[in-house]
């Protein structure tokens, strides 16, 4: 599903990503863990498409077509859903007119016919639901006022509103006590694990791991993937951390 192959990334002036290479088939769930400054997040926004982060050198693919040529409304509609480690609040817009307009946006960008108002109401329910969101929630401005857990919960209703190919998830822990953990965990495995979907899990910590299990885990020091393995990596690099293992 992703093949990403010598991947080279600035920020500036200041390389990031220096020679990152890694895949990712469908039906997997792959971590990827390591230091701060180890170019974690770079990576996330690189495959989103977040302007000010220059490639220069390396490819990536996405179901066989050149990521790193479409413009981030294009590799949404693709199937890529980037969660935030601080998702953003949004004052004056609603979540439910928010994930109408993004959902039939990207229903447009394949030809699909866009959802009334009545049919998203049902999907967005549904996907609440099944996260104890109350439906009032998602009448508020997007994210104002929430709580941490509340912020990477809501975001986990829009994926299963907007119900991607590949989820890369950026710190979706972070912040969360043990039952928004517990809450979060269970929303990705019933959304995103299946045949037919992968997810790029980026964290600091193995606590998530405990809900989502991973089919590999990744090492990535200093801006390219240094060590590869199982679950049981993670419970290493809790033991050990990443001095040892990093290079």
């Amino acid at each position: 599903m992703l093949q990403i192959t010598n991947l080279h990334a600035n920020v500036g002036d200041k390389p990031i990503l220096k020679g990152l290479t890694l895949s990712l088939n469908a039906g997997e769930i792959h971590a990827i863990m390591g230091p701060n400054g180890a170019g974690k997040s770079t990576l996330g926004y690189v495959l989103s498409g977040r302007p000010g982060y220059e490639v220069t050198e390396g490819s990536v693919t996405f179901n066989g077509n050149d990521l790193l040529a479409l413009e981030p409304h294009e590799r949404a509609a693709a199937g890529l859903f980037l969660g935030f480690q601080y998702p953003v609040e949004i004052p004056g817009v609603s979540n439910v007119q928010f994930l109408r307009e993004a959902l039939n946006a990207q229903r447009k960008n394949r030809s699909e016919a866009p959802l009334s108002g009545a049919e998203f109401l049902k999907v967005a329910r549904e996907q609440a639901g099944a996260l104890g969101m109350d439906m009032d929630m998602l009448k508020r401005p997007v994210n104002v006022g929430f709580s941490g857990g509340e912020k990477k919960r809501n975001e986990m209703v829009q994926m299963g509103i907007i119900n991607p190919a590949l989820a890369i998830l950026d710190e979706t822990d972070s912040g969360l006590d043990i039952d928004a953990l517990r809450t979060v965990g269970d929303g990705i495995n019933r959304i995103m694990r299946k045949p037919d979907k992968a997810v790029l899990l980026i964290t600091h910590y193995q606590r998530l791991l405990d809900y989502v299990k991973p089919d590999f885990v990744h090492v990535l020091a200093d801006g390219r993937i240094t060590r590869t393995g199982g679950a049981e990596l993670a419970l290493e690099l809790e033991r050990d951390g990443y001095k040892e293992l990093a290079a």
